[in-house]
């Protein structure tokens, strides 16, 4: 059996002007599980992040937003990951997913980074791509009709028609939390794919 999800961090760019881009998914949904986990972000300089202690059925949850930039995630997931003794396979990293349209999430374990800067630093870091990653879609501007380049996408806010489905994968990926911390992948995918409406 695989072991439980025991640290979920959310990557992001730390500020008030990245606070609302579309590269900072993934600290919108870590703010989600924290609240969920009864836990407040405070900001820890020996980890580079904001980390919010709670608990799942009487174990530990760390949930952290690195407040290095997103090319250096690693440097914040790394050290939490000493410190805590943890396994690739404890780790649960939130981000942003060009390949996947908006309103779209999906689970995985392993993988390639795919260009994703955040999912890069955490690989070399660690030396192993086998942590899970929870994709939260928001599109690629080729996709949605946009002549931006992607460097540029990433950092600007969703349009209103993309933010909805966006906040609604968000909700789906929240939901599903649980099962993870409970070493339910199988149950967490089939739920999460399964409520994906375009597949």
């Amino acid at each position: 059996m695989k072991p439980p999800i025991r640290l979920i961090v959310g990557l992001g760019n730390p500020g008030p002007e990245y606070e609302a881009t579309r590269h900072n998914a993934g600290f919108w949904l870590a703010d989600h599980v924290a609240d969920d986990v009864r836990a407040n972000f405070n900001q820890d300089k020996s980890f580079h992040a904001w980390v919010a202690k709670g608990r799942f059925d009487g174990q530990v949850v760390v949930v952290a937003k690195p407040n290095t930039f997103m090319n250096r995630s690693g440097q914040s997931v790394g050290a939490l990951m000493r410190f805590y003794k943890l396994a690739p396979e404890e780790l649960l990293v939130l981000h942003d997913e060009l390949d996947l349209p908006p309103g779209q999430a999906k689970l995985k374990q392993g993988g390639g980074h795919a260009g994703h800067n955040g999912l890069r630093d955490i690989q070399s870091v660690l030396g192993s791509p086998a942590f899970w990653r929870l994709r939260i879609g928001i599109g690629h501007p080729r996709s949605l009709g946009l002549a931006q380049q992607v460097a540029n996408f990433v950092l600007h806010p969703p349009r209103a028609d993309e933010a909805g489905p966006i906040g609604d994968a968000i909700a789906r990926c929240r939901a599903v939390v649980p099962d993870l911390l409970s070493g339910e992948f199988e149950r967490a995918m089939h739920v999460l794919h399964s409520g994906d409406k375009r597949q």
